[in-house]
């Protein structure tokens, strides 16, 4: 798994035992070998792109408020292919 992925797994596991779609999303990643970030997601649903993007910008923001400069470009990363 590279490693923007095992961010967004971290991320995700926030936020499992709240949200169905987030065990959803973090039981794909678990459960499948994706190349890149890029191939994960295209592999999401409409809205497990919704609520992914609403968890990494929160995630994003919090580690910004940590001064987390690396797990916010790690986010980041993913979160700009959401938007593609």
């Amino acid at each position: 798994m590279d490693q923007q992925l095992a961010y967004v797994r971290e991320s995700l596991s926030n936020h499992i035992d709240d949200h169905q779609i987030c065990a959803n999303i973090y039981k794909k990643l678990e459960s499948r070998s994706y190349n890149n970030e890029e191939e994960f997601v295209r592999d999401l649903t409409e809205n497990e792109t919704a609520i992914l993007n609403l968890v990494l910008r929160y995630e994003m923001d919090y580690a910004r408020f940590e001064q987390d400069d690396n797990r916010v470009a790690q986010l980041n990363s993913i979160y700009e292919q959401l938007l593609l």
